[in-house]
C-alpha cells in the first residue's frame, strides 16, 4: 500500500504540475496574443473563460465518471485529453482556434483535478491524509514557476508558439507514468452505488459551504492571477519586466503551500482555510492599491502565498466531506460550481479594464468576494480533520 500511495502521489503530481505550466502560460501569452491578434481587452478575458467553461463542464463529468467507472481510467483520459490540445495549441491560425482548443483543454483539466485529489486522498494514510493533499496541490505551485520561466526567456526572444511546445511536451511522460498506477481502493471496495442526489439531499450543507467557498476562491484566483503580467503592463512596465516581477511573485506560493501543509495537520482544515483565504482577501485589495514597485512586489507575493496555500487546504477539505461513493462527484461538482466564478472573472477584468476602472475598485471586489466565502465556511462549514469521512 505504502508503495502504491507513493506511485500515485508523484503520477497525479508531476501531471499536476505540468497542467499548471500549460495553464500558466495563458496568462503569459496573453500579451503576445493580443499584439498579434490586435485583441480587446474583453476578448483577452474571453480565453481565459473559454478555458474555464470547459473545465467546469469537465469537472462535473470527470467526477461522476470517477465514481461509476473508476478513477483510474478517468485520471489517464482527461491527461491524454489536455494534453492532445495543448500542443494543438501552439499551431492555432487564429483567435477562434485557441478559443476552441482553450475549451477542450479545460474539459480534460477539470475533470483530472478533482478525480487526481481524491485518488491520492484515498491512498494517503489517514494521519497524513490532508498534507499528502496539500502537497499534490504544491506541484500547481511549479508549474507555474516554470511557465514564468519559459515565458521570461522564450517569448520575448523566440516567440510565444515555441513556449507552448515546450510546455506541452512533459504532458507525454505524465501519460506514460500515469498507465501504470493502481486503482483506488476504496472504489474497488464499495459495496453498493449511492444515488448522485444524496449530495443534494443528504450532505446539504457541507454541499452549500463547498460550492460557496469554491466560488470565493476560483474567482479570485483566475480573475487576478491571468490578468497579472497584463495588469503589470498597463501599470507602465514593459513586457520583460512584467513577466520578471510576476515569476518574483510566483515563486511566493511554494511557501504558501508548505506552510498549509503544515498547519492543516496542526490546526485542522477549516481554519486553516478560513485564514489564508481572509489574508487573500487582505493582500488583494492592497496590491490593487499599490503605487510602487516595491508595493506590487510586497503585495502580490503575499497574494501568491495565501491564495495557493488557500488553493492546497481546499482540496485537501473538499472529498472529506463526502463518503467513497459520491467523493468524486461530490468533489467534481464543487468545483464545477467553482470554475463559474473562474467563468465570470476574467472576463469581467477584461471588461472593467477596458472601461478604465481603477484596479483598487477591480480588486476591491475580489476581497469582498473572498470575504463573503470566509463568512460562509466559518458560519456553517464543519472540521475534517482525523474524522472519519460521512456515510
Amino acid at each position: 500500500m505504502s508503495r502504491h500511495y507513493r506511485k500515485v502521489f508523484w503520477a497525479a503530481g508531476l501531471g499536476w504540475m505540468f497542467d499548471a505550466m500549460d495553464v500558466g502560460l495563458l496568462s503569459f501569452l496573453l500579451v503576445p496574443l493580443t499584439k498579434e491578434w490586435s485583441l480587446t481587452s474583453a476578448q483577452g478575458g474571453m480565453l481565459g473563460t473559454f478555458n474555464t467553461i470547459g473545465m467546469a463542464i469537465g469537472a462535473s463529468l470527470g467526477g461522476y465518471l470517477a465514481d461509476r467507472y473508476g478513477r483510474k481510467p478517468v485520471f489517464l483520459t482527461t491527461m491524454i485529453l489536455f494534453g492532445l490540445a495543448s500542443i494543438s495549441s501552439a499551431a492555432a491560425a487564429s483567435y477562434l482556434v485557441m478559443l476552441i482548443l482553450r475549451f477542450i483543454m479545460g474539459l480534460g483539466l477539470g475533470a483530472e483535478l478533482p478525480v487526481a485529489s481524491t485518488l491520492v486522498n484515498e491512498f494517503a494514510p489517514e494521519s497524513k491524509r490532508g498534507r499528502t493533499v496539500v502537497l499534490l496541490e504544491s506541484f500547481w505551485a511549479f508549474g507555474w514557476i516554470a511557465a514564468a520561466a519559459i515565458s521570461y526567456y522564450v517569448i520575448p526572444q523566440y516567440g510565444w508558439r515555441l513556449a507552448v511546445i515546450i510546455g506541452s511536451i512533459p504532458l507525454v511522460y505524465a501519460i506514460i507514468i500515469r498507465r501504470g498506477i493502481p486503482e483506488s481502493p476504496q472504489f474497488r471496495m464499495r459495496e453498493e452505488k449511492v444515488p448522485l442526489t444524496e449530495i443534494f439531499t443528504k450532505y446539504t450543507v457541507p454541499t452549500i459551504v463547498l460550492w460557496s467557498v469554491w466560488f470565493s476562491v476560483t474567482f479570485s484566483y483566475y480573475g487576478m492571477f491571468l490578468w497579472l503580467p497584463s495588469v503589470l503592463v498597463d501599470k507602465g512596465y514593459t513586457m520583460i519586466q512584467s513577466f520578471g516581477y510576476v515569476l518574483i511573485m510566483t515563486l511566493a506560493q511554494l511557501p504558501g503551500y508548505f506552510t498549509a501543509a503544515y498547519f492543516i495537520e496542526r490546526w485542522g482544515r477549516k481554519r486553516t482555510l478560513s485564514i489564508y483565504m481572509a489574508m487573500t482577501a487582505v493582500a488583494a485589495f492592497l496590491f490593487g492599491d499599490s503605487q510602487t514597485i516595491a508595493m506590487l512586489l510586497t503585495w502580490g507575493a503575499l497574494l501568491s502565498f495565501f491564495n495557493l496555500g488557500a488553493w492546497g487546504a481546499l482540496y485537501a477539505y473538499t472529498p472529506e466531506n463526502y463518503p467513497a461513493s459520491v467523493r468524486a462527484s461530490g468533489a467534481g461538482f464543487a468545483s464545477a460550481f467553482g470554475r463559474v466564478g473562474s467563468i465570470i472573472a476574467p472576463l469581467m477584468m477584461g471588461v472593467l479594464i477596458a472601461n478604465r476602472y481603477s484596479y483598487t475598485a477591480i480588486f476591491t471586489i475580489y476581497t469582498i468576494v473572498l470575504a463573503l466565502g470566509v463568512l460562509v465556511l466559518a458560519v456553517w462549514g464543519r472540521e475534517t480533520k482525523q474524522i472519519p469521512a460521512p456515510g
